[in-house]
């Protein structure tokens, strides 16, 4: 098959949605398929090392052809602009996407949910399928979060969500309830499918806690509390520097957040203005050096805003469970999240925002090394039974062959 690709980010973005779709991408071009992939020049969550000036705009990576087109630099903190580049990022995709030729399946990552449409209006175009992957149901988190307000803009979105949901030839989510969303949202039943998003549990692995990332950043014997991700609106990461507040007498405990962001600056000056020492920033790490942050951790945060109601899984999630390390989340308790980790019995869940809870929870681990060692052997288990990469890319061929 030939297979074209629009995804938002991919490598040398470092995020979770450039990683995964690089590695479904990269294993389908293993398995003797064309794979094409429409992209926007690196801008964000780049690892220090990486200069993005010098990411050529047409490349082979893997076996697969890489289209990068350039975006303007817009303010992206301000909500209206953000949406605004999301609207502009599905024309240039559409228009550059309409000049490769000879594909057999569109295959798209969303958000941003206005690259469904593109996606929709391309295959029309070239009388092909369209497969649209939807990681966070939008508009439902931005409105959940207070970023979209406007009756007229919300208005215009569900009715864009809604031409994506029931044009799609197949909607894609990763977790059961993201389906039941999107179904009753006017998706149709039987073309909507869960397939687990993935970890690569060879690259991703439990590995010694005295590391580079442990000498580099002065966390060897101190027990490690990690953050590595975007920290952006959805995280709500301030009640990670609560937390980290309510620990202020532990100075054995240390937190560390790596990654980049929207949110990043202020809870950087925030940390500086309250004094917490027993916070670390660091800047985005290569893909390579990303599972030494985890196997330098004692335990690992996934964090979302209690005001999500539609709260997906994020990556992050299973690339700790793959590093053999405990997971605390704090995020909404009726969310997908707690019924994971409690399933798997790989870590502990605090509703979202609440920061006594969630210094409860660190101590608990800090008090409990055999607690720690067992969700984290669990975890491990749970990835490679039942989030491999393999089972994904197996069903999703199986999706694009049947089309």
């Amino acid at each position: 098959m030939r297979i074209l690709i629009l995804s938002e980010s991919f490598p040398p973005e470092t995020k979770s949605a450039s990683t995964l779709f690089f590695e479904l991408a990269e294993s389908l071009a293993k398995r003797g398929h064309g794979v094409s992939v429409v992209t926007r020049m690196p801008r964000y969550n780049i690892a220090e090392r990486t200069a993005s000036n010098k990411v050529p705009a047409h490349e082979v990576i893997s076996g697969i052809n890489v289209h990068r087109f350039r975006m303007p630099p817009l303010a992206r903190r301000v909500p209206f602009i953000r949406g605004l580049e999301h609207f502009l990022l599905a024309l240039v995709f559409f228009f550059g996407a309409l000049k490769l030729k000879d594909h057999d399946v569109i295959l798209v990552y969303s958000p941003p949910l206005p690259l469904g449409v593109a996606g929709y209006w391309l295959g029309r175009i070239k009388k092909i399928p369209v497969i649209v992957n939807i990681q966070d149901p939008l508009p439902q988190g931005v409105i959940d979060l207070g970023l979209l307000k406007n009756k007229l803009l919300i208005k215009v979105s569900r009715m864009m969500e809604s031409f994506v949901y029931r044009r799609s030839d197949i909607i894609t989510v990763h977790t059961e309830g993201n389906r039941d969303y999107v179904v009753g949202r006017g998706s149709k039943p039987d073309s909507t499918r869960v397939v687990y998003n993935w970890v690569d549990t060879g690259l991703v692995k439990p590995g010694p806690k005295d590391n580079l990332i442990s000498k580099k950043f002065n966390l060897t014997g101190k027990f490690v509390v990690s953050f590595a991700g975007t920290m952006g609106f959805a995280q709500g990461l301030d009640v990670v520097l609560d937390a980290a507040k309510l620990l202020k007498d532990k100075p054995e405990i240390s937190f560390i957040l790596v990654g980049d962001g929207v949110e990043r600056p202020a809870l950087e000056q925030r940390a500086k203005k309250e004094g917490l020492s027993n916070v670390i920033f660091a800047r985005t790490q290569p893909l390579d050096v990303y599972p030494e942050v985890l196997a330098a951790s004692d335990a690992c945060l996934v964090t979302l805003r209690k005001e999500l109601t539609v709260a997906s899984i994020p990556g992050k999630l299973l690339s700790i469970m793959a590093a053999g390390r405990p997971v605390i989340a704090s995020v909404p308790l009726a969310g997908d999240v707690p019924k994971k980790i409690n399933a798997f019995d790989c870590g502990i869940c605090v509703e979202a925002g609440e920061a006594g809870d969630l210094a409860k929870a660190v101590l608990k681990l800090y008090n409990n090394k055999m607690l720690c060692s067992r969700l984290g052997e669990n975890g491990r288990k749970a990835a490679e039974r039942v989030f491999s990469r393999e089972d994904a890319v197996f069903k999703y061929i199986g999706i694009m062959e049947k089309l």
